[in-house]
């Protein structure tokens, strides 16, 4: 076929104009690199946003925390990405965060409580920018897997306690939902040791701290947990005996239990498509505002 270069070149020019803003509306929208705790620290924050938000209307925002055993992982590895596009696209402001690892230098300082402060922190962002991205900063989730399952986990039982003194120090660390995706719970000295100085006199003080299983109580939000058999990192038991303690402070709570499953998997590992649990799960506690109590807000 022959065009004439003058319909040649409209055609083009047409065609340019147009592709770009090709189902834009329908695309989740990431902003990166967002220092949300402060310009003097390295870790930054991704967030995703819902696309086609009607103005006026709020969405849930929820929190995802990345694994990694507190020494690595990052905030848009492929797990993190397949969680915060798979919300989004469901209609929740997720920010995916960095917060501070632990180094691999033998005498470097421990990082707890400041990891899970620095959780604590994205949730009062999440709060604190409400506005300007329509959230519904009465209904806030967290999720994380692995280690991440474990901060996720203390971001949601210990309410208002251990929070840092700043920034958005005004604003709720309260969360009304969390996802544990095979994150390590019980009392275990190797854990204890990466988190805390086995030298220091409050060591045992700060053992219990940093495990979820002490911090149960009947005020907690609804906890959905997810857990491979085949995983070799962290046992099974671990989910199980928080899902009995969860029962036991009668805490809201599900234990999804994946045959063959190994340690690490997104919301679609080949076992089992755990979309509909998870989507399903926020949808209940965080979606809509009208039909669900506030936990702790």
């Amino acid at each position: 076929m022959h065009l004439r270069p003058c319909l040649l070149l409209v055609m083009l020019a047409l065609n340019s104009f147009a592709a770009p803003s090709l189902h834009a509306d329908d695309a989740v929208q990431i902003e990166k690199n967002i220092p949300y705790l402060g310009a003097d620290r390295a870790e930054q924050a991704d967030l995703y946003l819902p696309p086609n938000a009607p103005p006026g209307e709020l969405r849930p925002g929820i929190v995802i925390i990345h694994g990694g055993g507190w020494t690595g992982g990052r905030r848009d590895a492929n797990r993190e990405i397949n969680i915060g596009t798979t919300l989004a696209e469901h209609g929740y402001v997720c920010l995916s965060i960095d917060y501070l690892l632990q180094s691999a230098e033998p005498d470097a300082a421990k990082i707890w409580p400041q990891n899970l402060h620095d959780c604590k922190t994205a949730v009062r962002w999440l709060r604190a920018n409400a506005d300007k991205y329509q959230i519904d900063s009465s209904h806030i989730g967290v999720i994380g897997g692995s280690a991440g399952g474990h901060l996720a986990a203390m971001v949601g039982l210990t309410g208002s306690d251990l929070d840092p003194p700043g920034p958005y120090a005004g604003q709720s660390t309260r969360v009304q939902a969390v996802v544990d995706m095979y994150g390590p719970m019980a009392h275990n000295r190797s854990r204890i040791d990466r988190l805390v100085d086995p030298t220091s006199p409050d060591v045992e003080t700060l053992a219990k701290q940093i495990t979820p299983l002490s911090h149960i109580d009947a005020g907690d939000p609804p906890v959905l947990i997810l857990h491979g058999t085949a995983d070799t990192t962290v046992d099974v038991e671990d989910s199980e005996l928080f899902a009995a303690a969860l029962a036991k402070g009668n805490v809201p709570h599900e234990l999804v239990i994946i045959p063959d499953a190994p340690h690490t998997f997104h919301l679609q590992p080949e076992q089992r498509d755990l979309r509909p649990v998870v989507l399903g799960f926020f949808e209940k506690y965080l979606k809509p505002a009208s039909k669900n109590p506030v936990q702790g807000e």
